[in-house]
């Protein structure tokens, strides 16, 4: 009897512990980006181009999948450690910005958004991962 109570102890204390650590903390919602007008009207050089967007899919694969996921719902595999929701590419609301802030934000960055203006050193890449992002339209 004693060994039960025991054993059935231990269960429930790992099964709080598993959960702890494996249940989806809750996460922010990122506030809005205050965006410099020389971004905003920023225009983009290679909006519909189908070889842009396959570019902008490898490098989006490479560069933004982990954390935006597959198909930019903000729910790659690296999502679930950040702090602040990646977001939902998809969502009307993100679609409706200018080229140029998607630009700003996707390049630029903030807080946990990382700069990738090393990374995508070229304009033609650049243009290309919005493009890509483009492609999420619900």
């Amino acid at each position: 009897m004693k060994s039960k109570i025991i054993f059935l102890s231990i269960l429930f204390v790992g099964s709080i512990t598993f959960l702890a650590f494996n249940t989806p903390q809750d996460q922010k919602k990122a506030g809005p980006w205050n965006i410099p007008a020389t971004y905003t009207s920023k225009k983009n050089p290679d909006k519909g181009d189908a070889d842009s967007e396959k570019l902008g899919k490898a490098l989006y694969s490479k560069h933004c999948r982990a954390c935006h996921g597959n198909v930019g719902l903000g729910d790659g595999p690296k999502a679930k450690n950040l702090d602040t929701w990646p977001g939902d590419f998809s969502d009307a609301k993100f679609q409706a910005h200018s080229d140029g802030d998607l630009y700003y934000m996707s390049i630029i960055g903030r807080d946990e958004m990382p700069n990738f203006e090393k990374s995508l050193s070229d304009e033609e890449s650049r243009w290309a991962v919005i493009n890509y992002i483009r492609t999420f339209k619900k």
